[in-house]
């Protein structure tokens, strides 16, 4: 059937093109053939077209079911725009009316439609399954495929139902197509949807023009956010946050440094959604900051970058996100931020699920780790996990390998771990094995008697880390796989009993320790860029706080001194913009701290960076309603339910806002959980020290005290002594 139609004619005469891109033709000859076919290519690889070209000349209609409202509006849109009939596309969802649905009926049955886009949900109605059946239909195109697997990034449990649909309206072929999927999420596709015999069309995952880079995430990165979109003026750039609320924080703080940015979350109404995506699509603005709602589907070929500022739920994810870089071969920067304290707050959020979705969520949360904290080749990490070999060393394209670490040898390192594995009896994950290798009498090991094999304890010369990197390194060279099917459990390959027969050379990259990079960048006297200008700003708050009878703390903390010593503010409304200084403080104690950096200006001859000031958002705008709570006496734990946050996270709201120069009451709150004994010898602590630091406040009250309650008084004090 396939061979009677010149392909590349209806290519170029309904699309422009003039050849296909790599299995487009082969999986259009299969579906023209009558067959199913499961189609894997990675963003911009061209899978829409294996679709919609063949609905163009197939009798019927093909049904095209797709997870997001939006993209089925794109791409309905693409392909009126190159046929004469409107008619020939139409999507059928919850945002049509009554009558604009009986529109899209009366062309389908009239045979003027040849693709019809439909949201599962609306698949799943009765009254649409009724009228589908009447229809004659070409093939069934699952668009978003990864959407039926709980093991892919974006599971959808209404895309399980797909296949009973299906068989109830009316058998035909079925096309799958995802633009990621591991081999775990291929085959729970497959078997889901019922074409386990469908020949796999998979394309390579490697996109050689996007540049990979993992930056440790500190207090900082707003201002490294800024200061890249700077230097790229102009190019368009999609920012993922994880929460909606940080998606809006961010957006406001763009703004106020004068970058054109707009937030994108489902939970904004679907009118600014599209509206937002239509100015990001027409260059309205340059930046989205978004979550995960935003952007599958989008066809925008010329997206320059894609920042994470937190590091993705699975590497499927991060792939899919950074994979709206570059599509049309052009630059592409992908550039993540990470922080193992995130991964730690995503592996809480799994806590109270059922347990099949926690291992899940964990084992996901594991292969993103490993990618963040690798030192080798990012390209081939990310290639390896979708199942596909980088035969390259370097690819010359990503932060590891354009500054390679320094490699070490760990042969023996691998031979142990070998051994272990098999005396395991390849049945025990990378942490269980790790414990055998150093050593640890856990209820586990010694409930299987593993202390009294002959490998327990071989792997005491090094660190757990150490350890770990060598088992990811092993996975990737193929020395081991990992049995996702039961649990991660380790296996050791065809490979890694021939490195045993005949050991080689296996060198190793130690894995960065991104929280001690952290550290090390915020670690010494001070991180300011002007150490002098720094400790003349210290004396002269020593010198205020001797004056004033308070804690130096108390005027300005160090951090604050730090951000004044290296962006120099020389006018009350510029150090307003200093962290941690808000305009009461400002007008409180500026004046002095100003002349001083004015002076050391002039006498220095230094130009101030004015570029590189980073403007936040007022903290008093952004935190209006706890203080409004506050004032109103609503109890602090209260506040944090109707927020939806930790009560340890609005203690960071308050303490923010008090130390930024606003005045808070919270006697009401204390005075309900608090002895009045206990607050005062608390309060008399912080009037005599001359640190503010919690860690030390705890040692030196005898550990009479818990955290949240030094923190509450500790508010109380500096609202009343600095504001």
């Amino acid at each position: 059937m396939a061979k009677k139609y010149n392909l590349t004619e209806v290519l170029k005469k309904n699309f422009g093109f003039d050849t296909f891109k790599g299995d487009q033709e082969a999986v259009i000859r299969n579906l023209l053939d009558g067959k199913d076919a499961f189609v894997l290519m990675p963003t911009g690889g061209g899978k829409s077209l294996c679709y919609q070209l063949p609905s163009l000349i197939m009798e019927g209609t093909a049904i095209v079911i797709s997870p997001l409202i939006a993209l089925m509006k794109n791409q309905v849109d693409a392909i009126r725009n190159l046929n004469e009939e409107d008619g020939v596309a139409h999507f059928l969802n919850s945002s049509l009316s009554r009558q604009a649905i009986e529109e899209v009926k009366a062309d389908v049955l009239s045979g003027k439609t040849k693709l019809l886009y439909v949201a599962p949900e609306s698949l799943t109605k009765e009254e649409n399954v009724e009228f589908l059946k009447t229809v004659k239909i070409s093939f069934y195109a699952i668009d978003e495929a990864h959407c039926i697997s709980e093991w892919g990034h974006d599971f959808r449990p209404e895309y399980r139902r797909i296949r009973p649909i299906i068989n109830e309206i009316g058998k035909a072929p079925v096309i799958a197509l995802t633009a990621t999927a591991t081999s775990k999420v291929r085959d729970d596709i497959k078997k889901n949807l019922g074409i386990q015999d469908a020949p796999d069309f998979r394309s390579s995952f490697n996109r050689s023009n996007l540049y990979y880079e993992v930056r440790p995430k500190n207090k900082n990165v707003d201002k490294e956010i800024i200061k890249f979109i700077k230097a790229n003026p102009g190019k368009s750039g999609i920012i993922y946050c994880l929460s909606r609320k940080k998606v809006e924080e961010l957006t406001e703080v763009l703004k106020v440094n004068d970058i054109p940015a707009k937030a994108y979350h489902a939970g904004m109404d679907s009118t600014m959604r599209s509206q937002t995506q239509d100015d990001f699509i027409m260059e309205n603005i340059d930046v989205i900051v978004a979550t995960i709602a935003f952007g599958m589907g989008i066809d925008k070929p010329d997206v320059r970058y894609v920042i994470h500022y937190d590091i993705p739920k699975s590497l499927e994810g991060y792939y899919q996100e950074t994979g709206r870089a570059g599509r049309d071969g052009g630059e592409g920067q992908c550039i993540a931020f990470y922080n193992s304290k995130d991964l730690q707050k995503l592996e809480k959020f799994l806590e109270g699920k059922p347990l099949a979705e926690q291992y899940i969520g964990r084992q996901l949360l594991r292969e993103t780790t490993a990618y963040a904290e690798s030192s080798v080749c990012r390209r081939k990490l990310l290639l390896h996990y979708f199942g596909e070999a980088y035969e390259q060393e370097n690819c010359g394209n990503c932060d590891n390998c354009r500054h390679p670490k320094k490699q070490v040898e760990a042969q023996d390192m691998l031979e142990i771990l070998i051994e272990t594995v098999i005396a395991l009896k390849e049945n025990f994950k990378a942490e269980y094995v790790i414990d055998v290798l150093l050593g640890k009498e856990t209820t586990d090991i010694l409930s299987h008697k593993h202390e009294e094999l002959e490998c327990f304890g071989s792997g005491q010369g090094d660190d757990v880390k150490r350890w770990n990197a060598v088992i990811r390194q092993a996975l990737i060279a193929g020395y081991l796989d990992k049995d996702v099917e039961n649990y991660g459990l380790l296996k050791v390959t065809k490979e890694g009993h021939a490195f045993m027969k005949k050991p080689k050379s296996f060198k190793i990259v130690d894995d960065k320790d991104f929280e001690e990079e952290e550290t090390v960048m915020q670690a010494g006297s001070s991180s300011a860029a002007d150490p002098e200008l720094y400790a003349m700003l210290k004396n002269l708050r020593k010198k205020l706080a001797k004056q004033l009878e308070l804690p130096p703390y108390v005027i300005f903390q160090d951090p604050s001194l730090e951000a004044m010593a290296t962006t120099y503010p020389i006018t009350i409304e510029e150090l307003q913009n200093i962290p941690g200084v808000g305009a009461g403080k400002a007008k409180r104690y500026g004046e002095e701290f100003c002349a001083l950096i004015k002076r050391h200006c002039e006498e220095n001859e230094i130009d101030r960076p004015e570029d590189f000031r980073v403007r936040t958002v007022a903290e008093g705008s952004k935190n209006v309603s706890i203080i409004a709570a506050i004032d109103r006496k609503v109890a602090l734990d209260d506040i944090a339910i109707s927020k939806g946050i930790e009560f340890e996270e609005l203690l960071d709201a308050v303490e923010s806002i008090v130390y930024s120069g606003t005045k808070l009451n919270i006697d009401y709150f204390l005075e309900d959980v608090m002895d009045e004994e206990d607050l005062d010898e608390i309060y008399q602590y912080f009037k005599n020290s001359d640190t503010d630091s919690i860690d030390v406040a705890i040692d030196e009250l005898g550990g009479d005290y818990d955290e949240d309650m030094i923190r509450l008084v500790r508010i109380k004090f500096i609202s009343e002594m600095a504001n």
